[in-house]
C-alpha cells in the first residue's frame, strides 16, 4: 500500500469503510479511518496519511507499533509452537506466570489464569469470587469492566446495561473515591470489592490518596476479597507495574489485558493468597488462553519495559505531557498518572475535538463530552509532544472559542447511574 494519498476517484478508505459497513456488525459505528500499517507511535490509513497515535489502541500497543521485539517474540514462537489445548502446557506460559506473580508480589503464594481479553479476565474473577460462598458484589459508579453478560454486570451505566438486563449478579455500586460509602456498603455477605485502580472509561478519574488502602482494610473488616480491574492501568501505563502500587496495598484478586502482549490478544487474572486456589479443575477453561504466542509476546513486552527503564521513563514523559496540555488555550484540567491521561475541554465539545486533532493528524479519544484521553505508547518521546501539542492547541483552541461565543454551557457530568 503507498504512503502518497490518492489525489482522484475514490479514496482507498472511502472503498473499505463501505465494505466494512456491509460485511462487519454494526456494534462501534462506522470506523474513524482504516488502517493498514504502524511504526513506533505512527500509523498509516489506507490512502496513506500519517497519524500519531495518544491512544495505543486504547492503551494497549504498549511498546508502539511494530515494536522489534514483540515482532521477533511472536515470529519466533509461531515459528516453532503456536497453540496447544489446555489438556497441555508450554514454557513461555508456565514462565509468564511466575513473573506475573513475582511484579504483583504473591511471595510465592498464587497462581494465573490466561485468556484473551480483559472481560475474560474479569469473568474469571467473578467465578473465583462465587467460590467463597458469598455472591454479593461491590462495585463503583462510573466503573467499566467488560460487555459479557457476568462483566457488564459489574458495569452501573445504565446505557450499556439498559438493552441486555436482567444481567446476572447480585452487585451493589458506591460512589468511586468515597470510602465511608465504600464501607457502609460492605458487610460479611459481600464476596468481593471491585475496583479499578484508575476509571479510565469513566475519564481517567483518580481516587483520593488512601482510597485503595481504605478498601484493603473494609475488605478485611468483612472477609470480602479485593480486586482491582488493571485492565487499562496495568503493565506500566500508570509509571509503575500495577495501577494499585501508587498505595501500600495489596489485593486478592489483579485482572489484566490489554498492553501486556503490547497488541496481541491475551488476558490474565491473578489470584493472590487463597485467591489462586478458588477455582479448581473443570470449574473454568479457555481454548486458546495461555497460548504460546499470547505469552512469549507478553514476556518480550515486560522485558522492554525493565531493561529499557520505562516505568521510570514513562513517570517523567508523563509529566512533560500533562505540563505541556495545561498551557493549551481551553483545558480546563489536566489528570492522570504517568502515561493516562485526561484534559477537560469546554463542556460538550470533546467529540468534535477529538475528530478535528484526528484531522490534524493526532489520534486521541473522547470518553465523556467533556474530556480528551491519552494513553499513548510508554515509548513516546518529547518530539513526539511537540507534534501533538499544536494540533491538538488548534481544535481544542477553535472549539473552545466557539463554545465560548455561544455562550456558557451546562457542564456535562459523568454518566455514573
Amino acid at each position: 500500500m503507498t504512503d502518497q494519498p490518492m489525489t482522484s476517484g475514490r479514496s482507498s478508505v472511502a472503498v473499505l469503510t463501505e465494505r466494512y459497513e456491509g460485511a462487519v456488525m454494526n456494534t462501534f459505528g462506522p470506523p474513524k479511518r482504516v488502517l493498514v500499517r504502524g511504526a513506533g507511535c505512527h500509523v498509516w490509513d489506507a490512502d496513506g496519511r500519517r497519524y500519531l497515535d495518544l491512544m495505543a489502541g486504547i492503551a494497549v500497543n504498549s511498546l508502539g507499533h511494530a515494536h522489534p521485539a514483540v515482532v521477533a517474540a511472536m515470529t519466533a514462537q509461531a515459528s516453532t509452537l503456536g497453540q496447544v489445548s489446555n489438556l497441555f502446557a508450554s514454557e513461555p506460559q508456565i514462565v509468564l506466570a511466575e513473573r506475573l506473580l513475582v511484579l504483583a508480589g504473591a511471595d510465592g503464594e498464587g497462581r494465573v489464569f490466561f485468556c484473551n481479553s480483559g472481560t475474560e479476565a474479569n469473568e474469571a474473577a467473578i467465578k473465583i469470587t462465587r467460590r467463597t460462598g458469598r455472591t454479593r458484589i461491590v462495585a463503583a459508579q462510573g466503573g467499566f469492566h467488560g460487555r459479557t453478560l457476568g462483566a457488564l454486570a459489574l458495569t452501573a451505566k445504565a446505557a450499556y446495561r439498559a438493552p441486555f438486563e436482567p444481567l446476572p449478579g447480585d452487585v451493589v455500586w458506591v460512589p468511586y473515591g468515597d470510602a465511608a460509602a465504600l464501607s457502609a456498603a460492605v458487610d460479611e455477605t459481600t464476596a468481593a470489592i471491585v475496583l479499578e485502580p484508575i476509571q479510565g472509561e469513566a475519564g481517567v478519574i483518580v481516587p483520593p490518596d488512601g482510597y485503595l488502602s481504605a478498601a484493603r482494610r473494609v475488605a478485611d473488616r468483612d472477609g470480602a476479597l479485593l480486586w482491582f480491574d488493571e485492565v487499562q492501568t496495568g503493565v506500566g501505563r500508570t509509571g509503575r507495574w500495577f495501577g494499585y502500587q501508587a498505595e501500600q496495598v495489596q489485593p486478592d484478586i489483579i485482572t489484566l489485558a490489554k498492553g501486556l502482549a503490547g497488541g496481541f490478544p491475551i488476558g490474565a487474572c491473578i489470584g493472590l493468597g487463597s485467591a489462586g486456589s478458588l477455582l479448581g479443575p473443570g470449574q473454568h477453561g479457555n481454548t486458546f488462553g495461555g497460548n504460546p504466542v499470547a505469552c512469549a509476546t507478553s514476556l518480550a513486552v515486560l522485558d522492554v519495559i525493565q531493561q529499557d527503564d520505562l516505568l521510570t521513563h514513562v513517570t517523567s514523559i508523563g509529566a512533560e505531557l500533562a505540563a505541556r496540555l495545561r498551557l493549551v488555550d481551553g483545558v480546563i484540567a489536566v489528570r492522570g498518572r504517568g502515561l493516562l491521561l485526561a484534559a477537560d475541554i469546554a463542556p460538550g465539545t470533546s467529540p468534535l475535538v477529538a475528530a478535528a486533532a484526528l484531522e490534524g493528524g493526532v489520534i486521541v479519544n473522547d470518553p465523556t463530552p467533556d474530556c480528551l484521553r491519552l494513553a499513548p505508547p510508554l515509548v513516546l518521546s518529547s518530539a513526539h509532544i511537540d507534534e501533538a501539542i499544536p494540533v491538538l492547541s488548534s481544535a481544542i483552541g477553535a472549539h473552545s472559542r466557539a463554545q465560548d461565543a455561544a455562550g456558557p454551557a451546562q457542564r456535562h457530568p459523568l454518566e455514573v447511574s
